[in-house]
């Protein structure tokens, strides 16, 4: 096997499958090529205003204190007075980007943007702002240029506050709010004396928005339920009156403007936002003014959840939407027409007009949704060959036809109810012909890729038992080989005459095709396979069944784990009974011993809560000492030990190593207790973080290459920047997943002796520097794939240890508030990355220490690995998911990302790994380290 040729056609192969996702369950739903529908009635509002609270959970704003009052007493005497309410179901995802794509829009983000961020626009749509004749906003520069930026003309008017402003250690956080309400103050007082302004202010169709980002920074910064979110919710409700109280004076009480109040999404009790908890994914809704209904009194409702009673809002109708149907809503109060790529139903309880005007906007709200459907439709016929193409059956063009004429018959014959219930029928079914339509192709896609997953484990398998068995075969039959080398070519060539015919994107072209090479690699070896076949059919049945049940078990409970974190406490138990059945517990009843108890250790970590939900700063700084106290006494007995291998140039790494966790331990308690304080991120604290942080890897190579010097130099220094980013329990972690990974590099080389090797190096002695002799090394054992297993194991358990770190909703701030506390989301991402990323160098170091002791072939060992990786990729390649909650969707995809890069992302980590283990930096004069 040519290994660079190998390695490179793997990586290819394996980009491929992971790009694969997003153009199978992943590309836009958005279609372009629309006409635009409005309703042909004059609207009821000449203008709208629109507050969007930023991470205002419903709950926080309906609910009532101990003492009985409300923490927004104005909105609470809106809801009771003078206009509707309810509650704002949002969905993917719990973010501020998509959710304002969903308000202003009226269509849920394209799920293809979690690759590309929130801040520029992944694609061309439609808005509200863009149908009006002028809109005004002010608020967060993150959220408002990208409606301006998508904008047609210049009608849409930004005004930003500087970036950088979201500092989550700020003393108030409610400054970003009377910074949007003290400049509307100003905007509509220099009006008054601006002729030109004055005269776009009196138009019709036009809007201004106030995205009010204070609630959400302080609910970041300090929970929820704190007294500074309940207390920005009362800054804000104060802010909403006095914003009120000025348009209504600048334009003399005419009674032409509509008021709404919402959230993009809600927050966790624990400060965070992004997945699908209720917290998230409940959000208020208050609207009032012109077109909009006045409470409504009724004797009971039901719902089911039981918020009404904890509201005392029983007596008041709550009416509950979607997130994307406030945007068909505010473009019907002001009679613009319905953004082009809305999905929203128009909730036609909020508006208080007419039974016409409702029926006339229900009809225009179905024609819209139509439009979208046809161009899909359209789009998809013309990529299919005639005779294939299915078309949705539930919406032949014959009764869309029929649906329209008899909804317009209704409306003439003024049955608007039967003309409300039939354009609701409609949106119901052109909706689900849209979903339809866009997941066309993934079936077609999906088999392409799964025979290419099937086929590249296949060859893999291939290629181990061809270069690490004692397996013979016979010499490939020339008319075979020569039948395979015609017979691929042609098919690739009907492939792609199939899909020039159909003029299908470029990249169906490499799912189709990627699988003519590699079944071609494949069966080429087929006197590998002939071989093979016989030689499984002469080992004893239960043999065979025993490994492949054995196989599956296993895989299936990696697979299992990224679901249910208990399950690898179970594995863990498991992994504690191996040396009693494997007899090494004859030989070394200590080693043994500490191998049982430090599984049991890491095996409750993943029967704790997700890391993030809850602060215990001072358990952190305890944990600082605790590690701090049992380094010092580690270093020590090295240093004892190991005279004769390590020398004082050594010893000086260790101090400077043990000081830097003192300062980390300090940094944490200091940096929490000043932000608690509202005096913020003391700079010399931010200093040493950033520091600590760039030695971390430097370090290390200072110290000896000696086995055990060098994890442990690698060990102390990843853990003063673990230590800073750590808020909880999480802290303890690394060093319980360091003294298995110690003790499993002790037993592993007790277990090499069990079958045939009767060198046994001197652990003590061993250096990461020493090229071991593996010319001669052994043929493949079942411990070979145990050891693989072992390290796959590991890694997942570094993983999802301490939570599921896949869903961004286990991700607190306040883990990085030692680094910076102004809101940085892409620095943050790095931090958040490298805290994860450190248990994962912890374990590839010790796989590394394996190979050392073991003497074994580490390209053996990948390749083991690397088939049970692409096993449990394929796995999740069907469990991925592009529908539900953005915890469904964002777990679905990190999970089958994470397997699908493992290894590219073990070759990445084997690069760490190796440079940290087995480079030295000498920076001192004098006698060179001993090297062995």
């Amino acid at each position: 096997m040519n290994l660079p040729l190998f390695m490179v056609a793997g990586v290819l192969v394996h980009c491929v499958f992971l790009i694969s996702i997003f153009d199978i369950y992943f590309t836009s739903p958005l279609v372009h090529g629309m006409t635009p529908h409005q309703t042909p009635l004059l609207p009821p509002a000449q203008r709208l205003v629109l507050f969007v609270a930023d991470g205002l959970r419903a709950d926080s704003l309906y609910e009532l204190d101990n003492n009985g009052t409300s923490v927004a007493p104005y909105l609470r005497d809106i809801i009771i007075s003078k206009g509707s309410w309810g509650v704002s179901h949002t969905r993917v995802p719990t973010e501020s980007r998509p959710g304002h794509v969903a308000l202003i829009a009226g269509f849920y983000e394209d799920v293809s943007a979690v690759a590309r961020g929130w801040k520029e626009n992944p694609v061309e749509f439609d808005s509200l702002f863009n149908e009006s004749k002028y809109t005004w906003s002010w608020g967060s520069p993150d959220i408002l240029p990208m409606f301006a930026k998508g904008a047609s003309g210049d009608h849409v008017y930004s005004h930003c506050y500087e970036a950088g402003s979201e500092d989550f250690g700020a003393e108030d956080a409610t400054v970003l709010d009377t910074w949007v309400f003290d400049h509307v103050k100003d905007f509509f007082n220099s009006a008054r004396s601006n002729a030109t302004l004055l005269s776009k202010l009196h138009e019709q169709k036009i809007v201004f928005f106030l995205h009010l980002l204070g609630i959400d920074t302080n609910g970041h910064a300090h929970r929820p339920h704190s007294r500074e979110y309940k207390s920005n919710i009362r800054k804000v409700d104060e802010g909403v009156k006095e914003i009120v109280s000025l348009v209504e004076d600048f334009y003399r009480n005419d009674g032409n403007t509509a008021f709404i109040l919402t959230s993009d999404h809600g927050m966790t009790d624990w400060g965070s936002h992004g997945a699908g908890h209720p917290s998230e994914t409940l959000t208020p809704l208050v609207a009032w003014g012109t077109g909009i209904k006045s409470p409504q009194h009724v004797s009971s409702q039901q719902f089911d959840d039981e918020f009404l009673k904890e509201w005392k809002l029983e007596a008041w109708k709550r009416q509950d939407v979607n997130q994307a149907d406030i945007a068909p809503l505010m473009a019907s109060l002001i009679g613009v027409p319905f953004p082009l790529n809305s999905v929203g139903i128009l909730p036609l309880g909020y508006l208080n007009n007419t039974a016409r005007f409702k029926a006339e906007s229900i009809f225009t709200n179905a024609a819209q949704i139509l439009e979208q459907f046809k161009v899909k439709m359209a789009q998809k016929k013309k990529t299919t060959l005639s005779f294939l193409f299915s078309p949705f059956k539930s919406l032949s063009d014959s009764e869309q036809i029929d649906f329209l004429r008899k909804a317009r018959t209704y409306i003439q014959h003024e049955k608007y109810e039967e003309a409300v219930s039939l354009c609701r029928e409609l949106i119901s079914l052109a909706l689900q012909g849209l979903s339809y339509y866009h997941t066309y192709d993934r079936i077609f896609l999906g088999i392409s890729v799964a025979l290419s997953f099937v086929g590249w484990t296949s060859y893999v398998i291939l290629v181990i038992i061809k270069a690490h068995t004692s397996l013979t075969w016979r010499t490939p039959n020339k008319d075979i080989s020569s039948l395979l080398q015609y017979l691929f070519p042609a098919f690739g060539a009907l492939i792609v005459i199939f899909l020039l015919i159909q003029s299908l994107p470029w990249t169906y072209y490499i799912y189709c095709l990627l699988p003519v090479p590699i079944w071609y690699a494949v069966l080429k070896e087929y006197p590998i396979i002939q071989a093979l076949a016989t030689s499984l059919l002469n080992i004893p049945w239960t043999h065979s069944v025993g490994f492949l049940l054995s196989s599956t078990l296993g895989i299936e409970i990696l697979v299992f784990s990224f679901f249910y974190r208990s399950t690898l406490s179970c594995g863990l138990i498991a992994f504690s009974l191996w040396p009693l059945v494997s007899q090494l517990w004859t030989k070394a009843k200590a080693m043994v011993l500490s191998w049982i108890l430090s599984c049991l250790l890491l095996a409750v970590f993943p029967l704790m809560p997700v890391v993030g939900r809850d602060q215990n700063i001072p358990l952190v700084s305890a944990a600082g000492l605790l590690i701090l106290l049992s380094s010092s006494c580690l270093v020590a007995l090295l240093w004892k030990s190991q005279k004769k291998y390590i020398h004082g140039k050594d010893l000086q790494v260790y101090l400077f190593q043990l000081l830097s966790l003192a300062l980390s331990a300090y940094v944490v308690k200091t940096t929490h207790s000043s932000l608690e304080s509202k005096q913020g991120l003391p700079l010399i604290n931010q200093i040493i973080s950033w520091t600590t942080l760039a030695s971390s890897l430097i370090v290390p190579l200072l110290s000896s290459t000696v086995l055990f010097s060098r994890l442990l130099s690698i060990l102390l220094s990843l853990m003063s920047t673990y230590l800073l980013l750590s808020t909880g329990y999480e802290v303890l972690f690394p060093p319980a997943l360091a003294l298995l990974m110690f003790v499993w590099i002790n037993v592993e080389q007790e277990a090499l002796q069990g079958y045939g090797v009767s060198l046994k190096p001197k652990l003590a002695a061993l250096s990461f520097s020493y090229a071991a002799d593996i010319t001669e090394f052994q043929q493949l054992h079942v411990d070979d794939v145990r050891r693989s297993f072992f390290f796959v194991f590991f890694i997942v358990t570094a993983f999802f240890g301490t939570g599921n770190i896949a869903s961004i909703n286990s991700f607190d701030p306040a883990s990085v508030y030692c680094f910076l506390t102004v809101f940085s989301p892409f620095m943050m991402g790095a931090l958040l990355l490298w805290k994860i990323v450190i248990p994962f160098v912890l374990v590839s170091c010790a796989f590394e220490a394996v190979q050392v002791t073991t003497q074994l072939s580490s390209k053996r060992l990948f390749l083991i690995v690397l088939v049970i990786s692409d096993i449990m990729a394929l796995h999740f390649f069907f469990l991925v998911k592009d529908y539900g909650s953005w915890l469904d969707i964002g777990t679905s995809i990190s999970h089958y990302v994470l397997v699908m890069s493992f290894a590219i992302f073990l070759m990445l980590l084997s690069g760490v790994a190796q440079l940290l283990t087995t480079k030295r930096l000498q920076l001192w004069e004098g006698n060179k380290q001993h090297s062995l």
